[in-house]
């Protein structure tokens, strides 16, 4: 008979501990759906129960594998040194990285490494740690609003309003994980742009206002990751789908209507939006699948532009 497994961290959990937590039931083979319980900060299941013996008087940790996590002071607590760590990093270089389809034994507890993406891994365990270090304080403009849109406020403001009775803590990790499997895939995207316009898979063309680039790709994040490099106009059009989304830099005062006027002239069968910011046309989007995608190519596209802003 399988034992039951529980994860314990501090009550009120922040973004470190719920990311530990995360780690463990993703990347530990059969602890997907392991309990979360939750003890005063600093303190493990068997302390907190030895204060009062009707706390979590069902479980038998005889019977169950146990693993604790920022709390209680073991190996994935933090706070009994000054290192520059936190619980997460410690799951994180303990137990999963680089360690894809190895069985591991911490305390006792014995689980398979599930694979993992190590690279974007080490980027969100970078920030967790610095968050859990207070290092926001460093930010520009650090006491603006857009900070409290942070994973790491966002929990600080759910376990307000769920801890209010102490009975909130599986509402605020639920909601963390689900929000750290976004961030994860966002991650992975990112990354992947980044490799894509590194690699200089697209294609590249100058202009009045800037270089224009061009990608032929399924990752949207590539619009993002290069209006962020400075590129003044950006292209994609998906290999699969056949849409295009082309944007501009909001700054340089560019008006696309000429690119958009000369593109439904060359394809008037397809679909094509002109943002009232006229600075980006849309051919397709997941929010109207129903637009007709263009049969115009990518070199087409950027000859296009060529044309009109050169």
């Amino acid at each position: 008979m399988n034992k039951r497994k529980f994860i314990v961290t501090h009550a009120n959990p922040d973004q470190d501990a719920v990311s530990s937590i995360w780690l463990i039931k993703r990347f530990w083979a059969g602890w997907e759906n392991t309990e979360i319980l939750s003890v005063p900060a600093g303190e493990t299941l068997d302390s907190f129960r030895q204060k009062d013996s009707n706390i979590y008087s069902t479980i038998s940790t005889e019977k169950s594998d146990i693993v604790h996590v920022d709390t209680g002071f073991g190996e994935f607590d933090h706070h009994q040194t000054n290192d520059d760590t936190c619980a997460a990093k410690l799951v994180f270089e303990k137990t999963i990285k680089n360690k894809s389809g190895k069985k591991i034994k911490i305390d006792e507890v014995e689980f398979t490494v599930k694979k993992a993406n190590y690279e974007v891994l080490e980027r969100m365990i970078s920030f967790i740690n610095e968050i859990d270090h207070f290092r926001e304080v460093y930010y520009p403009e650090a006491n603006n609003d857009r900070y409290q849109f942070l994973l790491s406020g966002i929990l600080d403001g759910l376990n307000l309003m769920y801890n209010s009775t102490g009975a909130g803590d599986v509402q605020v990790v639920s909601f963390g994980m689900t929000a750290l499997d976004g961030v994860y895939r966002l991650l992975q995207n990112k990354i992947g742009a980044e490799k894509e316009i590194e690699e200089r898979t697209s294609v590249v063309i100058p202009t009045k206002f800037g270089d224009a680039i061009g990608f032929e790709t399924s990752n949207d994040a590539v619009l993002d990751i290069s209006q962020k490099n400075g590129y003044a106009i950006t292209v994609r059009k998906d290999p699969n789908k056949q849409y295009i989304r082309l944007k501009c830099l909001p700054e340089k005062g560019i008006d696309l209507t000429p690119i958009y006027n000369e593109l439904k002239q060359r394809d008037p069968e397809a679909s094509w939006f002109l943002h009232a910011s006229r600075a980006m046309v849309l051919n397709g989007s997941t929010k109207n699948p129903s637009m007709k995608p263009t049969t115009l190519s990518l070199d087409e596209i950027m000859e296009v532009i060529k044309k009109e802003f050169s």
